[in-house]
């Protein structure tokens, strides 16, 4: 049988089959038994087989008011973390039928255009990073079904959400640096306004104010190299006694930190330690390796998907932050004797 060049039709099948369109949406949607005969339903499937037919599930999916689709909201596509975190979310969005749909919003741009003409008639549902929670009044995402990614547990918007143990990994980070003999650190902190890392400056305080003479600098950058090169530089300048390690919001701050303890003449990790926070690529091709904090990004994707399904079929999703842990390398040692 020749083939037409458009796409067949259910009324192409029910024409080949000799039987009605709601036959053929009965025996394609395996709701036949009972309603037509095994005869029927066998030459329903022959004739849709004949013509290469194949339902339409995007319409019929619109028909039932669901797309099977769910939007990610991030903060920057150009960030590895959320790749990953993408990365998992897809796969765990694979297996139940569901597509993922990226929203960036761009570092110090705002928002991305809206891809959808209407956010809640094309979507399922939300997963949202904090970073890039003022993205979804523009979407009105938050009038969907919807999963926060590092927020807030007491002031979220979601009806889940997901987190890091971000408050732990920043204790490891100080523990390590207080065995190895540190009483002076610097918190190179990331300039975002996002509940992530107010977190991790609220832990580093509380964590060092339980360790009699101990002190703590703090100086803020946006996420860049060189905002991190530049914030450095000026904190390792000022008057009074230099820190003898810096405490960095996330490794590119560290990045920009190193190139700064350079351009002072400083070695690290002699003259000064330097953790970051992640574990990107980057933390290895960083000389010598960086100290940081391993985040899983993908599980944290999948983590996330998985609530989101959960908040769909409404069910409780799974509770308690995702583990994090410290990976000591080259950029850590004790302190030079003063």
């Amino acid at each position: 049988m020749a083939r037409s060049s458009t796409r067949p039709t259910s009324r192409d099948v029910a024409s080949a089959a000799g039987v009605s369109q709601a036959a053929v949406s009965l025996v394609l949607g395996d709701k036949w038994r009972g309603r037509v005969s095994e005869t029927t339903a066998q030459r329903v499937r022959q004739a849709a087989t004949d013509l290469g037919y194949r339902p339409n599930l995007a319409a019929r999916n619109l028909r039932l008011g669901h797309t099977r689709t769910v939007l990610l909201v991030v903060p920057a596509l150009t960030t590895e973390f959320f790749a990953g975190v993408y990365t998992g979310a897809a796969r765990v969005a694979a297996q139940h039928g569901f597509g993922v749909v990226l929203y960036p919003s761009p570092e110090g741009v705002g928002p991305a255009r809206d891809p959808f003409a209407s956010a809640q008639a094309a979507l399922d549902g939300v997963i949202a990073s904090s970073m890039a929670a003022d993205a979804l009044t523009a979407i009105s995402g938050d009038q969907l079904p919807l999963v926060m990614l590092d927020s807030d547990p007491a002031g979220s918007l979601g009806a889940a959400t997901v987190n890091l143990d971000i408050t732990d990994g920043v204790r490891q980070v100080v523990d390590h640096l207080l065995e190895l003999g540190h009483r002076h650190l610097l918190h190179l902190a990331a300039d975002v306004p996002s509940w992530t890392f107010r977190i991790r400056a609220r832990a580093l305080a509380d964590r060092l104010a339980t360790t009699p003479g101990t002190r703590l600098g703090t100086a803020h950058a946006p996420i860049t190299i060189d905002a991190a090169r530049a914030a450095a530089e000026a904190a390792l300048t000022a008057p009074g006694p230099r820190p003898t390690a810096i405490v960095c919001d996330d490794d590119k701050l560290a990045a920009g930190a190193y190139k700064a303890v350079r351009r002072l003449g400083l070695r690290i990790p002699d003259d000064i330690s330097v953790t970051g926070l992640d574990d990107l690529a980057l933390a290895t091709a960083l000389d010598p390796e960086l100290t940081t904090v391993r985040l899983d990004a993908e599980l944290f994707g999948e983590r996330g998907m998985q609530a989101l399904l959960a908040v769909l079929d409404g069910r409780e999703p799974e509770h308690g932050d995702i583990p994090v842990h410290l990976v000591p390398r080259a950029s850590t040692a004790p302190p030079r004797p003063s």
